[in-house]
């Protein structure tokens, strides 16, 4: 099954759970995240000619989406690049890595979706890593059990480390290449969703120390989807990206990718065209596929950030009750035909 959806021999499917030295960082992920997909529990190991060391690390990756959204083949996940990280370092380390899917509206660790993650519930994993925001609660539950990484999103709680993206960075860079086109009048837009979304916020909070420092206003009604403007279901937001647009507003900062892709569709249905019209900018540097146009954004090193990730996770394994730490990766600026000079 898994070999049939990648197009790959079972051979090599078989190679990637025994971290076969020739097998890539890149497929062995792809094939992690079908396997769990399809609910297999399956583990990186090593393949050695000894017995395995009582000190051999079992590490968890844990990913808070729905399947169907995390393949919905509109654009790779940043996930998957997140993945590729993972694997790589666990491979050079000789760790074991296992990957699970928990869904967003799941709010505690005591139920079936955690319960058949059989290493967790024997604490036989020796950390876990967190991809993309958790509901509170369960990070809460968790870290009193093993110790936590999260990888781009971050949580009010001191134990447990974080490796992002330099928010502050990419949205820096995204306004002053909007001003050097001539832009002055620049909004921001983003959405809700099921589960929190911080590096939402923290984006919206770098736009605004930006436009401070830049000395440029911002008037409240430019900014869709964050308080203290009202959480816009899809169209509603779009409809009003739209009259903020007719109404003098330039360009817009969106705080993803897949969102400025939303935007973009949305104010072309609506007679406005990118960027003609107007100029759309997202955040996350994720590869676009089919005729989307191409995006002006910043590249998230996703896959650095899965290594750092999990060399921070070994780390806090023999520091378990350190203070918690944050690291920061620059993003870098992906010019793309989405931005172009105020009409």
């Amino acid at each position: 099954m898994i070999a049939d959806r990648l197009g790959i021999s079972r051979a090599t499917v078989s190679r990637c759970f025994t971290n076969h030295a020739g097998i890539s960082p890149v497929t062995r992920a792809k094939v992690f995240q079908i396997a769990a997909e399809l609910g297999y529990s399956h583990m990186e190991t090593r393949v050695r000619t000894t017995k395995q060391p009582a000190s051999q690390i079992t590490l968890c990756a844990l990913i808070c989406t729905e399947k169907k959204e995390y393949f919905s083949g509109g654009y790779e996940s940043p996930g998957a690049q997140i993945l590729e990280g993972v694997s790589e370092y666990a491979q050079l380390h000789g760790a074991l890595v296992e990957v699970h899917f928990i869904p967003p509206d799941v709010k505690s660790v005591d139920g079936p979706e955690f319960d058949r993650i059989r290493n967790l519930g024997r604490r036989k994993t020796s950390g876990v890593l967190l991809i993309y925001p958790f509901p509170v609660e369960v990070v809460d539950e968790l870290a009193t059990r093993v110790p936590l990484v999260s990888l781009v999103d971050q949580y009010e709680h001191n134990a447990i480390d974080c490796v992002d993206v330099d928010h502050y960075q990419g949205i820096s860079m995204l306004i002053d290449h909007l001003t050097a086109a001539g832009h002055r009048r620049i909004g921001f837009y983003t959405r809700s969703y099921q589960v929190e979304a911080g590096w939402s916020f923290r984006r919206y909070g770098a736009f605004m120390e930006k436009m401070t420092r830049l000395k440029l206003p911002v008037d409240p009604r430019d900014v869709i989807g964050v308080y203290p403007g009202a959480e816009l279901p899809l169209e509603k937001g779009i409809d009003a990206a739209a009259e903020r647009t007719r109404s003098g507003v330039t360009a817009w900062i969106c705080a993803a990718d897949h969102q400025g892709y939303d935007l973009i569709a949305g104010l072309k249905k609506r007679g406005l065209k990118v960027p003609a019209d107007v100029s759309v900018t997202g955040f996350d540097g994720i590869e676009r596929r089919g005729n989307r146009p191409a995006l002006t954004t910043v590249e998230i090193p996703f896959r650095e950030i899965g290594v750092s990730g999990t060399q921070r996770l070994t780390a806090r394994l023999r520091k378990r009750f350190h203070q918690a730490q944050h690291v920061y990766i620059s993003g870098r600026l992906r010019e793309g035909t989405t931005v172009g000079t105020p009409s």
